[in-house]
């Protein structure tokens, strides 16, 4: 059974901005750190942002200042708001517990930040 849904990727222009959203499961989202990883063609997945069940947030130096991840336990849904976006951005992103466990992999969203 599918836990993890993301979507809100798309095309867009360098210095753009996009909104993504993850529909987590019930049973797990409450209680879980959640996070946002990206994966590039040819480079590691990496996590971005994570954010923990009382809210506090964590993010990658790269994107710093430019994402903010949050989130709504009463809807199960963890969201990435991108600003500012560079080409270096493009990749699929995916949502998943944002600590040492993770679960099955959902499919992703692509997102391209072209010039």
């Amino acid at each position: 059974q599918v836990q993890l849904v993301e979507s809100g990727g798309g095309l867009v222009q360098a210095g753009g901005s996009l909104r993504l959203s993850c529909a987590a499961s019930r049973n797990i989202f409450s209680i879980n750190t959640m996070g946002w990883y990206r994966q590039a063609p040819g480079k590691q997945r990496e996590l971005v942002a994570a954010i923990t069940s009382g809210g506090s947030t964590n993010y990658a130096d790269s994107v710093k200042g430019r994402f903010t991840i949050s989130r709504d336990n009463a809807k199960y849904t963890v969201y990435l708001q991108m600003n500012s976006l560079k080409p270096e951005d493009t990749a699929v992103y995916y949502c998943n517990l944002g600590g040492r466990v993770i679960i099955s992999w959902g499919q992703g969203t692509q997102v391209t930040v072209s010039s």
